[in-house]
């Protein structure tokens, strides 16, 4: 096995992982993660007892016990570029022997449960108590290409259907597809809607807002709407699933993104009392996460 790095898998002097500040052992094998640091908390109050909170930057983390099961929150940050920093450094308390800097033997396979929230981009989502699960992702971001795994990891077949159908300026980065982990969509997306998610690198001409700065490709999103595959739409925008779900596959992991709805974009309607919705979309999913 390659023996990696020091500069590569970067250890502060306390011997944690460089961004994430934690150590083996200190993260239970459910995780879920939130981009929103107050939302960490907010999860980490419903659990019955907290063994560990740690902070670094917006990482922020608690460990702790519900209902009987072991699990952790932790907040990621707004973005791809951070997921892929959280996947890979969680990954390593795992699976990495950091003393010898050599993968080990036998890996440990996690659950990445995302919670979100989303803007929906068809017109017949509603925005209040509306949950979303996303079934797919089709990421902007490129961040798969980066990976020697990637190209074999995504779903081509989503892959060249979304590019065939949508003709993305060739000036933005190569889509990829996605889907979520068949395991964790069968026994937590239960009884909920599910679509495909469009992750975006950002928050305004990624997602075709306009300050004062015009948008490259102005009609990409009202076509990207009108893609469907296998059975699922284009249904919301946000800015993690696609990074979530192709890493965790690289790395053996399984990951779902549920989505609060708080704004739709087709109706220009938003909820702003959404927090009230968020609570009970965390409470359903730390139950059904205890029920696994």
């Amino acid at each position: 096995m390659k023996k990696i790095n020091h500069a590569e898998l970067v250890r502060n002097t306390d011997g944690s992982i460089y961004h994430i500040h934690l150590h083996p052992g200190e993260l239970a094998e459910n995780i879920f993660l939130v981009g929103d640091p107050g939302r960490a908390k907010t999860i980490s109050d419903y659990f019955d007892t907290v063994e560990l909170h740690r902070q670094n930057r917006e990482m922020i983390t608690y460990t702790g016990v519900y209902k009987g099961k072991r699990m952790s929150v932790m907040s990621t940050g707004m973005g791809p570029d951070n997921i892929e920093i959280v996947l890979n450094e969680v990954d390593a308390l795992f699976n990495i022997e950091l003393d010898q800097l050599k993968p080990k033997k036998h890996l440990t396979s996690l659950n990445f449960i995302r919670i979100g929230t989303s803007g929906a981009l068809q017109e017949d989502i509603p925005v209040v108590d509306s949950f979303l699960v996303s079934a797919a992702a089709i990421g902007l971001d490129g961040l798969a290409y980066f990976y020697e795994k990637g190209p074999e990891t995504i779903n081509m077949d989503m892959t060249t259907s979304f590019i065939s159908q949508v003709s993305a300026d060739p000036y933005l980065p190569r889509p990829y597809g996605i889907e979520a982990s068949p395991v964790l969509l069968s026994k937590l997306g239960v009884g909920m809607k599910k679509g495909i998610t469009l992750t975006a690198p950002g928050f305004y001409a990624p997602q075709g807002r306009e300050l004062r700065l015009a948008v490259l490709d102005k009609t990409f999103i009202p076509r990207a709407t009108q893609f469907s595959w296998n059975g699922y739409r284009v249904s919301n925008f946000e800015m993690e699933t696609s990074a979530l779900y192709v890493i965790s596959s690289m790395l053996g992991h399984q990951a779902l993104t549920v989505c609060d709805v708080i704004a739709n974009r087709a109706t220009n309607q938003f909820n702003p009392n959404y927090k009230e919705s968020m609570k009970h979309l965390i409470v359903e999913m730390l139950d059904r996460v205890a029920a696994m």
